[in-house]
């Protein structure tokens, strides 16, 4: 008898235990709005080039995006107009939507045909080289906080012998591979320096004793989740750098969420309940909230 409870008291401590590690592992998704992304090769672009249709650019587009959406760690909002939405918010580009904006161009762009002929055989080579640019910038603070720029190849061969073999025509698909190629290399940079930085959210308003938040389910704020309540730290400029620092929040209590309520990403939010020390609630704008 001794030995069943034994075993049925591991057997809750696991349960529990795994329960917890998976609360403890949860990762909030970081909304990110993929913004302009140019094409300032000159590849491709004749007379009646229509710079918004751009396919090139449309590819690169959507190249990152599967690429993002795949690791499972962001919402996608899309933002055709973002440069309209960036100059309407100012400095406050919150308004936005997003936690991160990236912004990205493609550099260079080359194609060509290699031959190599022999007396029985004859080989042709296609190789596609493509550069990109990606910059991502914090909306909460406007800064640039990664920038870079990778390159990426792709080529496709043929070969015939005495006439018998396949021919190579032009291959479009070669580009799709170069740029994405390219952006594998920036991928994984984007997505360390969106988790490096703690979730943050925000106080919409307060009503009646609710106080309403942004983010939702789909992002993976849940009813029984909490976030610190933090004021925001006073803004201070670095002269070696010129570069505007926030200093650390200061702590006011915690939120404790409810209930969800929105359809869709954007529209997104949640009714918690607030502990702490009062705060200013006509000025929410001094305010964030923060995973512990």
């Amino acid at each position: 008898m001794k030995n069943i409870k034994l075993i049925a008291i591991l057997a809750l401590l696991a349960i529990f235990g795994t329960t917890a590690s998976a609360q403890e592992g949860k990762t909030l998704k970081r909304k990110v709005a993929i913004g302009r992304f140019s094409n300032e090769t000159q590849y491709g672009k004749g007379i009646f080039y229509d710079r918004e249709n751009d396919p090139m650019r449309k590819q690169a587009m959507d190249i990152l995006s599967s690429k993002l959406a795949a690791s499972g760690k962001f919402i996608l909002l899309e933002r055709d107009d973002l440069d309209v939405l960036v100059k309407e918010s100012g400095s406050d580009m919150k308004k936005i939507g997003a936690d991160y904006i990236i912004l990205g161009s493609i550099t260079q762009f080359g194609r060509k045909t290699e031959g190599d002929e022999r007396i029985f055989s004859t080989t042709k080579t296609q190789t596609v080289e493509a550069a990109v640019n990606v910059r991502l910038v914090d909306a909460a603070t406007g800064l640039i906080i990664y920038s870079d720029e990778a390159k990426g190849q792709a080529e496709t061969s043929s070969k015939t012998t005495l006439g018998i073999g396949g021919t190579a025509g032009f291959d479009a698909t070669l580009s799709d591979k170069a740029i994405s190629a390219a952006l594998t290399q920036l991928v994984e940079n984007i997505i360390n320096k969106c988790m490096d930085k703690p979730w943050r959210g925000y106080v919409l308003t307060v009503d009646d004793g609710n106080y309403v938040i942004s983010g939702g389910a789909t992002q993976g704020i849940t009813p029984g989740s909490k976030f610190g309540l933090f004021k925001k730290g006073k803004m201070v400029n670095n002269p070696q750098t010129g570069a505007t620092v926030e200093l650390p929040g200061k702590r006011m209590g915690q939120i404790t969420v409810n209930s969800n309520y929105g359809d869709t990403p954007e529209t997104e939010i949640s009714f918690a309940t607030y502990e702490g020390e009062a705060i200013d609630i006509d000025h929410l704008e001094l305010y964030y909230l923060m995973e512990e």
